[in-house]
């Protein structure tokens, strides 16, 4: 009997932790279910989620209002395959041998609920093209 391999582990990290990288790993989590494990940090953490984007993945039918803003610890990028920053910049600890994207997205602090929702559309399509790349199926392919 062959063995399993292990789940891939995808770290998405921002400055706050509040907007971008909470959205994301609610997409993940949402479109791949337990194929992943997803985790999200933040530099400088905010101490709450944006409301704006709690509210406009809610729209879609993906609750976020009890996700809390974590700090962004060396050993969560150690022990993540994937980090995907989205903005923190030099303040994201490198690591060799780890799979690193920068997804250059607009900051949704500080916008309404309408600004926040093409925001949310595109980091939905970029964790589609991820998965993708991880060869895990999707509930967008009807998995």
């Amino acid at each position: 009997m062959l063995e399993e391999s292990p789940r891939p582990s995808v770290l998405f990290v921002c400055v706050h932790n509040a907007g971008r990288s909470q959205m994301a790993q609610a997409w993940l989590s949402h479109l791949a279910g337990q194929a992943v494990e997803v985790r999200s940090a933040g530099s400088a953490p905010a101490d709450t989620v944006n409301p704006a984007a709690v509210q406009a993945m809610a729209e879609v039918g993906i609750d976020i209002s009890a996700s809390q803003p974590k700090l962004l610890t060396n050993e969560t990028v150690q022990s993540s395959d994937v980090v995907i920053t989205m903005g923190c910049g030099d303040a994201c600890p490198y690591f060799p041998g780890k799979r690193f994207e920068d997804w250059l997205l607009e900051d949704p602090a500080g916008m309404g609920v309408a600004a926040v929702r093409p925001i949310r559309d595109e980091i939905r399509d970029r964790v589609v093209v991820l998965l993708r790349s991880l060869k895990i199926p999707t509930i967008a392919d009807g998995a």
